[in-house]
């Protein structure tokens, strides 16, 4: 399964509600927790997510819901992969930091600069391409509409921007596009991932104050990150407790041995991603049972036992913790 950060949500909630919907139905309709409209870091799968942004931009009646999105996230939904891109010397360092690193923050998509394909000497192209497969509309409006906001943020205000290139024919009317990037945008003149045609002198402006070890250090973590992501242990974590909650195996010892570690080993490395095993448990908890409580009729008692609580009391006392509510009252509220 292909994973991505719930940072790219970001805004979900505010935009879909301001429409008159519910985003946390929508996101319950493909099996994503709700707590990723509220956090950055939960990992949701990829597919379920592009196939949501879909189904809430026909169910809203909202064809440029993409690019809603993009303009309602700044930023800081890059996590860690955005100091390093805001402390870079030259938004052309900038762009070859986001290219190299997009990973980290998704990895259902890859970004990379190349060639004019018009083959105008003085412009490069930015290809923002989902991964291992053309991509829904929405979440191509998305990725380009958020790439053109990073550079204008970078460059302060409008850059010049020759066109954006669309391999798709957009739901909204190109009318649309055009006024949200400034610039003349075609759909159907290239293929195999969505363009912005910037010109050749913009990679050259200079960043205004950075800290150029702020940056070193944040190229360092971003190394490493990219270096072990394929066997990213937080998510690796994630997947047993998730599969494991209520079955009374979601201590330390068990699901160290379910991935073949030492239970100090996987304590060392969890410390090294900065967060703890009883962090993670707590949070698939809360995912769960948030879940549970607001998209089915399951009792109280049972949905603690489901979330590997023993007693209704001790998820009272958790739910108190999570959402200053008790569970009746979290689902009263929902309704």
């Amino acid at each position: 399964m292909t994973v991505v950060r719930s940072a790219t949500l970001r805004g979900f909630r505010e935009v879909v509600s301001d429409l008159g919907g519910d985003p946390v139905d929508l996101v319950l309709r493909f099996g994503l927790p709700p707590g990723c409209l509220g956090q950055d870091d939960v990992l949701i799968d990829a597919l379920a997510t592009t196939a949501m942004l879909e189904d809430a931009a026909a169910v809203l009646d909202c064809p440029d819901l993409g690019l809603r999105l993009a303009t309602a996230q700044s930023l800081s939904v890059l996590g860690p992969l955005a100091v390093a891109v805001t402390n870079s010397p030259t938004i052309g360092d900038a762009i070859d930091c986001l290219t190299r690193y997009i990973s980290v923050h998704s990895r259902m998509v890859t970004l990379r600069t190349e060639p004019d394909p018009l083959g105008r000497p003085d412009t490069v192209a930015l290809v923002y391409r989902p991964a291992g497969h053309s991509g829904p509309v929405q979440a191509g409006d998305l990725g380009v509409g958020s790439a053109h906001r990073v550079i204008s943020y970078l460059n302060r205000g409008q850059y010049t921007l020759r066109s954006v290139e669309l391999p798709y024919a957009p739901a909204a009317p190109l009318t649309v596009h055009r006024e949200f990037f400034g610039a003349p945008v075609h759909s159907g003149r290239v293929q195999g991932g969505a363009i912005l045609r910037l010109a050749h002198d913009v990679l050259a402006t200079p960043l205004r104050k950075v800290d150029d070890t702020i940056h070193q250090l944040a190229l360092a973590y971003l190394a490493r990150r990219s270096a072990t992501q394929g066997h990213d242990v937080i998510s690796r974590v994630r997947t047993v407790i998730q599969e494991s909650l209520g079955t009374g195996t979601t201590d330390l010892d068990a699901v160290a041995r379910l991935m073949m570690l030492h239970a100090r080993t996987l304590q060392r490395q969890l410390a090294a991603a900065e967060t703890s095993f009883e962090q993670i448990v707590d949070d698939e908890r809360r995912n769960k049972s948030l879940r549970l409580l607001v998209g089915t009729e399951l009792p109280i008692g049972q949905i603690a036992a489901m979330i590997g609580m023993n007693e209704q009391a001790s998820f009272t006392r958790a739910a108190r913790r999570w959402w200053q509510a008790t569970p009746s009252q979290l689902r009263q509220r929902r309704r």
